[in-house]
């Protein structure tokens, strides 16, 4: 494809879009899974697996089950892209054909509901009744549950970008079972992993959890729920607010603040939490 750009003086970006439109017009149920892909790819936190790929495109959104009938092969799913996708030999991530492509993608009105919808399929496959009924501290081979990791660390980056009422609905009732959902486990170990604490998965409130993200339509229904005190702290000695501050969520912080969190309460050394945030942009665990 890059070969025949270069010989004909064809624009990259008229290839890529006239072979987009090729990909939308395949039968049955090639043209989704070929966007879908396209949409990981280009969008996704970090590069996906083969295997996490495939899973990931087997969740309905809304479903309450996984259907293991849904995982396309392979060779579906990447000659699905019509060749605009390949898999890395060494690594076995799926991407872009060229980086061109990933820019291409990546340009506004191209995917505009790329984040939304992986968001929400994040969360549909978190809230299934299979993944539900992990327990929070069971040891799973990751082959068992290859796309739990993905949607467990970064759904809430994708939510923070783009939330639809009915992924709103359903981050809430993840935040609400916060306690007994092996989600939390898995990204409490990279938390962990990353600044040498250690937090139990039940003293984490679904307001800290919606707080470290920055997802603010989130923190706005958890503050206005009964009940709800902001200025809870966890095992840690941290609020809300804190790992709002320490993440750099501006929009969080603002929130909290203005609802009568208490921001300038002493933390450590006599600092506060904002404060230490302005010489900490990063999270000071």
């Amino acid at each position: 494809m890059l070969q025949k750009v270069a010989t004909s003086g064809v624009s990259l970006d008229k290839v890529y879009a006239q072979t987009l439109q090729q990909v939308r017009g395949q039968s049955g149920d090639r043209a989704r899974v070929g966007m879908e892909v396209l949409m990981w790819i280009s969008h996704a936190e970090r590069p996906l697996r083969i295997d996490e790929l495939r899973h990931a495109l087997a969740v309905e959104i809304d479903s309450p089950d996984l259907d293991a009938e849904n995982i396309p092969p392979q060779d579906t799913v990447i000659g699905s892209c019509l060749g605009l996708a390949v898999v890395d030999v060494d690594t076995s991530t799926v991407r872009p054909l060229h980086h061109t492509l990933q820019e291409y993608l990546a340009l506004p009105g191209i995917m505009p509901d790329a984040h939304k919808t992986l968001g929400h399929k994040c969360l549909t496959y978190l809230n299934c009744q299979q993944i539900r009924g992990l327990p929070p501290n069971t040891s799973l081979n990751p082959g068992d549950m290859p796309f739990l990791e993905y949607a467990s660390l970064y759904w809430g980056c994708h939510a923070k970008i783009g939330l639809s009422d009915r992924a709103k609905s359903m981050a809430l009732e993840l935040l609400n079972q916060v306690g007994n959902h092996i989600s939390v486990t898995l990204l409490l170990k990279k938390i962990q992993s990353s600044h040498a604490c250690s937090l139990p998965h039940h003293l984490w409130p679904g307001l800290h959890y919606a707080s470290y993200f920055g997802i603010v339509e989130v923190v706005a229904a958890l503050v206005e729920s009964e009940g709800c005190d902001i200025n809870q702290r966890d095992c840690l000695g941290l609020t809300a607010l804190d790992w709002a501050t320490g993440e750099g969520h501006s929009g969080v912080i603002i929130l909290l603040s203005q609802n009568k969190v208490k921001p300038n309460k002493l933390y450590r050394n006599g600092e506060t939490p904002l404060s230490f945030s302005l010489l900490n942009p990063v999270i000071y665990l």
